[in-house]
């Protein structure tokens, strides 16, 4: 079961598309090497000044909520009505929905004000945003959250059919669903949770992904949470036991070497 899932990777690096960030300042870095690792070409611009210009030029916008501020959401609103206009792909990462009463209003209003291709979220964000009970650990998933598999699977395939989008949670086993399929993969290793910004480099490899093959943003999703996945593989093998820096810096080099045949060799993929 892999196909086009493993085949995208090649297609992001033959194709290169311009991904717009208004992102996370924890993490900037590592999402803008995350997407040219991948063969995309990352934009961070996050001004309102230009928000609608620049997302008028990309292939696809990724907005995230990491290190949110009242001067960046109307940017990312701006950001992500331009990009609606002209028909590219939105990521939208809710990071920390649930922990507080700015994150949670600004989630709802992107989410009423933005037509959202894929919602990129851990178990308890997805949970906030479905409605259903959750708890949060700041911007980390509960581990009572994590432990209800079966709920990750029901709340990813109902939100993506109440907002009509592709909903992709991740955890120890990642969900994505497009609110008919439901695909599982379990490729990944528990280092990724112990290092910052796994889940923010998921969404912009989710948002190159989506740039290089806008019609297909199921496929696309898997595709980024495969790469993340066997890349933890792949960097544990590498530096596992070198320590978090080593883990991340191998984590990285995994992603830019990653390729179809890596990814259809190693992917463990199931739909529920």
């Amino acid at each position: 079961m892999t196909g086009l899932y493993t085949e995208i990777a090649d297609l992001v690096r033959a194709r290169k598309p311009l991904v717009h960030h208004i992102t996370n300042y924890v993490t900037v870095n590592d999402c803008a090497n995350m997407t040219l690792n991948i063969g995309g070409s990352p934009i961070m611009a996050d001004a309102l000044e230009e928000a609608e210009e620049i997302a008028g030029l990309a292939s696809a916008l990724v907005l995230n909520m990491g290190t949110l501020n009242e001067r960046t959401i109307p940017s990312m609103l701006a950001a992500g009505r331009a990009a609606n206009r002209r028909g590219i792909p939105v990521v939208f990462d809710p990071v920390g929905a649930g922990a507080g009463k700015l994150r949670n209003e600004t989630a709802e209003r992107i989410l009423e004000e933005v037509q959202i291709t894929v919602l990129r979220g851990n178990i308890s964000e997805i949970r906030f945003i479905a409605g259903l009970r959750s708890e949060t650990k700041g911007v980390d998933a509960s581990e009572r959250d994590l432990a209800d598999q079966g709920g990750a699977e029901e709340a990813a395939k109902s939100l993506a059919r109440k907002l009509e989008c592709v909903t992709a949670v991740t955890g120890p086993v990642d969900i994505v669903s497009d609110g008919k399929k439901v695909i599982r993969i379990e490729n990944g290793h528990p280092l990724l949770a112990e290092i910052t910004g796994t889940g923010c480099m998921c969404s912009s490899l989710t948002g190159a992904c989506c740039g290089a093959v806008p019609e297909s943003p199921l496929e696309a999703a898997v595709c980024a949470l495969l790469c993340m996945g066997i890349a933890g593989e792949l960097a544990y093998e590498k530096a596992g036991t070198e320590g978090n820096g080593s883990f991340r810096m191998a984590l990285h080099d995994a992603v830019s070497r990653m390729n179809a045949e890596t990814l259809a060799g190693r992917a463990r993929i199931y739909e529920a």
